[in-house]
């Protein structure tokens, strides 16, 4: 009995593990394309320098440190033994950060792009309105990434929205500190925010909400790939 919840304690740690590294990549990776693809296009620059810090140390600390919190995944050890010389960033994690990525940029520059259309502004308000469109949108779409994150393989709802109380409490202080920069008027000239209404805060919601929708489908394929992986391997054995 002690060797089996061993066992599974360390498949627990070394999940999360992998969940941690998945968030932090996939999230900062996203980054790196929002400003590339901008200067190929030459558009202006979405983020602001301050903005990619504050996105970095504060959005992603939480909810990342969150993830190496969680509890066992269903059927956790029902799973087949993993083989030691894999690499912790298998093709399983590469497909998610590479989708995941371009998801969060192309959900990122499109509000970049057409959200102060969409609202019918113009001018030097426009410029303004679409830097921090993107940078909340950015923030927001970590902050939803962080639960699709919580598995590579179930679905959000399969793993219950209150099974990680930690990340309710990561994802909120991410919330709450957004919050403070965009409504306290001192901090909005340091981060060149601006206060967003509801159609605003609609718009964004909608942009960020993609990329999870994405992850969640994406994790269908994964697990139909990785049960004829496993059904193949059964055959060969056999």
């Amino acid at each position: 009995a002690s060797i089996v919840a061993a066992v599974e304690e360390g498949r627990i740690i070394y999940s999360n593990i992998r969940k941690f590294i998945y968030f932090l990549l996939s999230c900062n990776m996203a980054e790196i394309l929002i400003i590339f693809i901008a200067m190929l296009l030459g558009w202006p620059i979405p983020l602001e320098p301050i903005q990619i810090l504050w996105l970095n140390l504060i959005t992603d600390a939480f909810p990342a440190l969150a993830l190496g919190l969680e509890t066992a995944e269903p059927g956790i050890m029902s799973q087949p033994p993993r083989n030691p010389k894999e690499s912790i960033i298998d093709w399983k994690m590469k497909t998610g950060i590479l989708v995941q990525s371009l998801a969060m940029t192309a959900g990122v520059l499109g509000i970049f792009r057409f959200g102060p259309g969409l609202l019918v502004v113009d001018g030097t308000e426009a410029a303004a309105m679409a830097g921090t469109l993107a940078f909340v949108t950015l923030i927001m779409t970590e902050l939803f990434r962080a639960f699709t994150a919580r598995s590579e393989t179930e679905g959000v709802f399969k793993l219950g929205w209150f099974s990680n109380p930690f990340m309710l409490g990561g994802t909120a202080i991410s919330f709450a500190l957004l919050v403070a920069v965009l409504y306290i008027p001192p901090l909005q000239p340091i981060f060149s925010t601006f206060p967003l209404g509801g159609q605003e805060w609609l718009l964004v919601v909608g942009f960020a909400i993609i990329p999870s929708i994405v992850a969640e489908i994406t994790k269908v394929f994964i697990r139909r790939r990785e049960r004829r992986l496993i059904a193949e391997a059964v055959k060969t054995k056999g």
